[in-house]
């Protein structure tokens, strides 16, 4: 039994984790793994089929979220041209936990 703030953290981490954001498969998004910052707004990212691809960090993400090599992401492939990507999410250690226990992740090295 803790406090009444550990209860209340403890209960804003499961609702957190309820929200957790999951790829669209039918809009080609992949889970995928942060291999190499490359400068600017790109990232070099292993995706889930298996494939490295270079992704951009759209502008509303670039000064918001902050990537770094090993986090999980979920990416969204261009039409035009499946070897590039956008970043659409990242998750938070708790939700990559998470979504390992659930078996959503088995695919990636992580």
């Amino acid at each position: 039994m803790g406090t009444k703030k550990e209860e209340e953290a403890r209960q804003k981490q499961e609702e957190t984790i309820r929200k957790t954001y999951m790829p669209k498969r039918n809009q080609g998004e992949l889970f995928a793994i942060v291999l190499q910052l490359m400068g600017g707004d790109r990232i070099k990212a292993l995706c889930e089929d298996g494939k490295e691809r270079s992704c951009r960090i759209p502008g509303k993400l670039r000064k918001r979220v902050w990537l770094r090599q090993g986090d999980l992401i979920v990416v969204r492939l261009w039409d035009f041209d499946p070897t590039q990507a956008d970043v659409v999410w990242r998750y938070l250690g708790f939700q990559l936990e998470y979504l390992k226990r659930k078996g959503v992740v088995k695919n990636l090295p992580i």
